[in-house]
């Protein structure tokens, strides 16, 4: 479990296929500011809000298996580049952001990315199967970072929902990379999850 509260920049330095063309990867990733004194392995990092197991660790570096179902419903873990990392919180852990799983739910599309006074307005296309989950006020979990939604239409596209980023945000996660176009990891609230399938049974 985490909190979506980016504890540092990681960057994935090396890539390795595990097998054939239908195999995952072998990532190993720096990660010298996360702090990873406190990390055994089998620990479970979130790396752009999908949560992995630390296979192999040094003082500054760790070592994850990504599944090929993983790398096919996520963005960012099958390339060279930087990540943002959470470490999984403990039982007694401030949750400065929201409870996030980890488990990524699909993929959004950034339709603006454009400064706006002091801050940034990014504004994202998710998926019709989603639209459900999202509400004004709401939380949401974009590239393993916890923000609330400002806004949300419903298009014919799919739902489009607008955030707002402080320059904390953007000094400190690699939202700050984002583009007209580029795609996204996204988890919905688990209050939303759970009251979808408590109003679907009866």
């Amino acid at each position: 479990m985490f909190t979506g509260i980016i504890a540092a920049i990681g960057h994935i330095e090396k890539v390795e296929a595990l097998g054939s063309d239908d195999a995952g990867a072998r990532l190993q990733i720096a990660a010298r500011s996360l702090g990873l004194d406190n990390v055994a392995l089998g620990d479970s990092i979130a790396i752009n809000g999908a949560c992995m197991t630390v296979a192999e660790k040094s003082a500054d570096r760790f070592v994850v298996d990504v599944s090929r179902e993983s790398l096919n419903r996520t963005v960012g873990l099958g390339a060279v580049g930087e990540v943002n990392l959470e470490k999984a919180m403990r039982l007694g852990d401030r949750i400065g952001g929201h409870l996030v799983s980890g488990h990524v739910d699909g993929i959004g599309k950034v339709i603006r990315f454009e400064p706006v006074g002091e801050s940034w307005e990014l504004v994202i296309l998710a998926t019709q199967e989603l639209a459900k989950y999202f509400a004004y006020k709401g939380s949401v979990t974009v590239n393993g970072v916890s923000l609330t939604i400002n806004r949300i239409a419903d298009t014919p596209s799919g739902p489009q929902f607008s955030i707002n980023l402080i320059p904390h945000t953007i000094a400190n996660t690699t939202l700050k990379h984002l583009r007209a176009g580029s795609q996204v990891n996204l988890e919905i609230d688990q209050i939303a999850r759970y009251l979808e399938r408590m109003m679907s049974v009866k």
